[in-house]
């Protein structure tokens, strides 16, 4: 579990390598926001989170419940869902745009999500 990290994983570096070669600017992390969202676009009012299908329970072809110590992991999946709906609803009543960009769907690339950002 070390070796698991909540910032700067490989799908959101990618994600933000493909914005910023896109010509996006924006910051990571911030702080004053809830749940510290990875990538934040200012100039659009528009916060980008990479989600791992795993951890934030997606429910895809790659997401499976874990079946050793399954209780554990229901519960905790289950609490980062719910911290995710309050964090989704305190963004947008405080005027964010917020896209939810999910590990499965980085695997057909990240042109849909340049795409969204162009036509905001």
């Amino acid at each position: 579990m070390a070796s698991v990290h909540s910032e700067n994983t490989s799908s959101e570096i990618a994600v933000r390598k493909a914005l910023h070669a896109a010509g996006f600017r924006f910051r990571l992390h911030r702080k004053d926001l809830p749940g510290k969202p990875d990538i934040v676009l200012p100039r659009l009012s528009t916060i980008v989170l990479v989600n791992g299908c795993l951890w934030h329970g997606h429910q895809c072809s790659r997401f499976r419940w874990p079946v050793a110590n399954a209780d554990y992991w229901r519960a905790k999946i289950q609490r980062n869902m719910d911290r995710d709906e309050s964090n989704l609803r305190s963004l947008e009543s405080l005027g964010w745009k917020v896209l939810t960009v999910w590990d499965c769907e980085l695997k057909s690339g990240i042109s849909e999500v340049l795409d969204t950002l162009h036509s905001s």
